[in-house]
């Protein structure tokens, strides 16, 4: 049988690099290997030595390429790398092979990232992720980034800077308390950042040499994970109080140390965490929190192109939050700016346009002392509700919006009352993954008589009504974060605003047009992500120049921000094996440490 080049498959370096354990491609990567093979004789490649069909491991002198041959081999094989990925049923089955692609042809699996995003992104991200870091801890793949423990206290920058000499200039950090919707996964965490920082280099264009993905193992309050003999992360309850805004200020301080500019995004940090290390740290250097100014941003975009179907101001709009954590005050807040800002509308006066729903009814003005601090501007002086019916026919909202991750939370009734309330409602189950939406696209269709203007946080399948196809929107954060992100990297900008994300926020709602938007695309479809991330990260980094917030890179005065953005816009070429340190820095086996702890890479 025909046998590939390992080293078309991961280059001199990765091969040397492969721990013993990985000295033979898994089958789910076999079939990939078996392209090569034959796709190099094709190139008449005759001095090709090999990879068998079994995957063992064998030098080739990928130098005798052509560029031309080896543009025509990348796309030969992304093409049938696509085909075996739609040939596995499962999700899960889909992530541990694009895993093993990442693993065995890094180059490979960064092309197919990048030019087939779409149908890639739900497996490499939401909602597959979700099962990911449930079972992070039992499924056969190698750890990607960096774990750090509170044993590691007092010495955390020689820990980053033993574990990774790479040219790090993005950092998604987690300490998996609130994964998703799916609650304390402690260590297993690390699949969040693993999947997000993924998406910094698909959309963002951030050359994945400077991505680095990190959990802060800060212990686990989920009983079964601590019973459950496989888990490899600390077998202790979560550290909390002091002790965890030690470490928290330690890591921070040893970025500043490592890097002369970081950008560190802040993921699925429990709901008290996550706002106090924003408040912290947010004007002191370059971070902020995806799950509430990314999903405020991307929120706020929906609404205001979702403004554009129905014709009404932003400055008329009531919402209805049913969820009052992080990711629905943060959509909040940024409304009430962008109201502010449009409108000229005091901010007090613009956040009584939100009203806010926890476990125990509406947020209001009777409830003070009980309440949660990021809640207290949100309670308004009005009669309290007991449910999300009675606040519906009470507030008369013309926008509801999920953020419970509780699953059929929009009952018919309700979304029944918006449909009377408004002639195109606006209804937006922004909750993750699939399984924990508040309702269905063909739920609020049908119970709206086609009316709604519909954006969910996960995907859902299209409808057709009358011969006339309409599309749910999907308010994905990751239309924001990349692009936010590498303006601030180019830009080196000391803080992240929230000005930032109101340009990024209106920009993007300018995208679809009219046409497209009564059909439901509130935003652009995916496929042109590239296209629209050079233009946010234009906007935003000129924002960032202008309001001093950064300088001005080298070479961007030429010819605008448009060219220099594309220009730093990082691209797999024809090089299959991505010829750089890639794996021999970022994968090694996830296992315990000799004390039973997971540690940072070697």
């Amino acid at each position: 049988m025909r046998a590939c080049a390992m080293e078309m498959l991961v280059g001199r370096r990765f091969a040397k690099a492969l721990p013993q354990h990985h000295a033979r491609a898994p089958p789910r990567v076999a079939l990939v290997c078996k392209a090569t093979a034959m796709m190099s004789g094709a190139s008449g490649l005759s001095s090709a030595k090999s990879v068998d069909i079994e995957g063992n491991i064998v030098p080739f002198n990928q130098s005798a390429m052509s560029h031309h041959a080896q543009e025509k081999l990348g796309r030969y094989l992304g093409r049938h790398a696509i085909k075996r990925l739609r040939g596995l049923e499962k999700p899960i089955d889909k992530y541990l092979y694009l895993r093993d692609l990442q693993l065995y042809n890094p180059g490979l699996y960064f092309r197919l990232l990048m030019e087939e995003t779409e149908e890639v992104m739900p497996y490499v991200y939401t909602p597959t992720v979700g099962e990911a870091c449930q079972r992070y801890h039992e499924l056969p793949i190698p750890t990607q980034g960096v774990y750090l423990t509170p044993k590691d206290k007092g010495r955390m920058l020689q820990k980053l800077r033993a574990a990774c000499n790479r040219d790090v200039r993005v950092i998604v950090v987690t300490d998996g308390e609130r994964i998703l919707g799916l609650g304390d996964l402690g260590a297993n965490g690390m699949g969040i950042s693993e999947g997000k920082i993924q998406l910094y280099t698909a959309i963002g264009g951030v050359n994945p040499d400077q991505c680095l993905p990190v959990c802060i193992d800060m212990g686990t309050n989920n009983e079964k994970l601590l019973a459950d003999p496989e888990y490899k992360g600390l077998r202790q309850k979560r550290l909390t109080g002091a002790a965890f805004d030690e470490l928290m200020d330690e890591f921070m301080g040893a970025l500043r140390q490592w890097k002369d500019h970081i950008l560190l995004q802040f993921e699925d940090f429990g709901n008290t965490n996550a706002f106090r290390l924003l408040d912290n740290f947010r004007n002191r250097q370059c971070c902020f929190n995806d799950d509430i100014q990314g999903t405020a941003c991307v929120s706020l975009a929906g609404i205001l192109a979702a403004l554009r179907a129905s014709g009404k101001p932003l400055k008329d709009q009531r919402i209805v939050f049913y969820g009052a954590g992080e990711a629905g005050t943060g959509i909040g807040e940024l409304f009430a700016k962008a109201v502010h800002k449009k409108h000229g509308i005091p901010l007090e006066e613009a956040r009584k346009q939100c009203f806010f729903l926890d476990s125990r009814g509406l947020v209001c003005k009777s409830r003070m002392a009980e309440l949660q601090h990021h809640k207290i501007p949100f309670a308004h002086d009005v009669e309290f509700q007991p449910d999300l019916l009675a606040s519906v026919k009470a507030l008369k909202p013309t926008i509801l919006i999920g953020v419970s991750t509780i699953a059929k939370a929009f009952s018919e009734e309700v979304v029944r009352e918006m449909a009377a309330l408004n002639e195109r409602p606006i209804i937006f189950p922004l909750s993750n993954p699939t399984s924990k939406s508040e309702c269905t696209y063909e739920e609020a269709f049908n119970w709206t008589d086609g009316r709604v203007v519909f954006a969910s946080g996960s995907p859902f399948a299209p409808l057709t009504h009358n011969g006339v196809e309409y599309h749910p929107a999907q308010a994905n954060n990751a239309y924001i974060f990349p692009s936010v992100g590498h303006a601030a990297v180019l830009t080196k900008s000391t803080a992240i605003t929230d000005d930032m994300f109101l340009v990024a926020a209106d920009e993007l709602s300018r995208m679809s047009p009219q046409a497209a938007i009564q059909q439901g695309f509130l935003f652009p479809p995916f496929h042109e992500i590239a296209q629209v991330s050079r233009t946010l990260i234009a906007k935003v980094a000129e924002h960032i120049v202008e309001s001093g917030m950064g300088t001005r890179p080298e070479g961007e005065g030429a010819y605008g921000w448009e060219v220099f953005t594309d220009d730093h816009m990082w691209h797999v070429g024809g090089d299959m094996s991505l010829d750089r340190d890639y794996a021999a820095e970022y994968h090694a086996p996830n296992g315990p440490a000799s004390d039973g702890t997971m540690t940072c890479l070697p």
